[in-house]
């Protein structure tokens, strides 16, 4: 199964105090990174939270981010903590003393530092408990979403990789080709000079040829790695790095078949080869 890195997903309920809306967002990266806004009053979810991500996610950014909005009846017990504003005052005062190119703080910036808004008794027990499950329906709408878009670049990924093995088909019915057109042009030049050269010489020039642009071990390895990328697609894991990993052999592959190349058209297969896996690496790059 194959998925993609960057979702979103957003999912909120009501509770007797108020409403809570988590959002989550997933970019692609290296391994799983975990970023959290929480409230306060929630922030002792964190450790549980984490797990959760953990469990469902391998690879990716992800940024969560929980908000309460209390309802009337908590809103209207909301108060001020005067004397926590008094020392952030104070304290913003004395940093303009220090340095006068430090700006005023704003109202929004006084209220929303901790411990100034002072939140009426909650439940916190049964508002973590149903944050934690509003958290699980978001994680699961954000795999399905990843579930999606990974679908979506596996198709895109095998249109490219069946148009690597055409290449390589292509390569193959070259090969016999070369030799002929090689021996062609070594009996004309042999004419026009008017030498006459031992037949043996002649044929061990063919087959020294032959072995310098004889590529049947780097397409024989690109097939296999074709046979390897179809196995991992089909695999219940995450497999971004097994592909990306394949990706560098079968770039290694391609220059090396370019190198061999005695022919513009086995060179402009290489080439295309080359295009192919570059766009397909770069979908690698957003799997999970």
């Amino acid at each position: 199964m194959t998925y993609s890195m960057t979702a979103f997903a957003r999912q909120e309920a009501a509770t007797p105090w108020g409403v809570l809306t988590w959002e989550l967002r997933s970019v692609n990266h290296r391994y799983l990174e975990i970023a959290l806004r929480m409230p306060e009053e929630l922030r002792s979810l964190e450790p549980r939270v984490r797990e959760l991500l953990g469990a469902r996610l391998a690879r990716g950014k992800v940024d969560g981010s929980l908000r309460f909005q209390p309802n009337e009846a908590v809103a209207s017990k909301i108060e001020m903590d005067a004397e926590q504003v008094q020392r952030l005052l104070d304290a913003a005062g004395h940093l303009r003393g220090l340095a006068i190119d430090v700006g005023s703080l704003r109202a929004i910036d006084v209220l929303r530092w901790p411990g100034v808004i002072k939140m009426p008794q909650l439940d916190v027990e049964s508002l973590g408990a149903r944050a934690l499950e509003v958290l699980s329906a978001s994680i699961e709408e954000l795999v399905k979403t990843r579930q999606r878009e990974g679908a979506r670049t596996q198709e895109f990924m095998m249109q490219r990789l069946q148009g690597m093995e055409q290449m390589v088909v292509k390569a193959k019915e070259l090969l016999p080709e070369m030799t002929r057109l090689f021996r062609e042009r070594l009996d004309a030049r042999l004419k026009e000079i008017k030498q006459q050269l031992d037949p043996a010489r002649v044929e061990q020039e063919i087959v020294m040829f032959a072995q310098k642009v004889d590529v049947a071990e780097e397409v024989d390895r690109l097939s296999a790695h074709f046979t390897e990328i179809r196995r991992v697609f089909n695999q219940n894991a995450p497999v971004g790095r097994r592909l990306d990993f394949l990706m560098q052999e079968l770039n290694r592959e391609a220059n090396t078949l370019s190198s061999k190349s005695a022919d513009t058209r086995l060179t402009n297969v290489a080439v295309e080869l080359k295009v192919l896996i570059e766009q397909m690496r770069e979908q690698v790059q957003n799997i999970e």
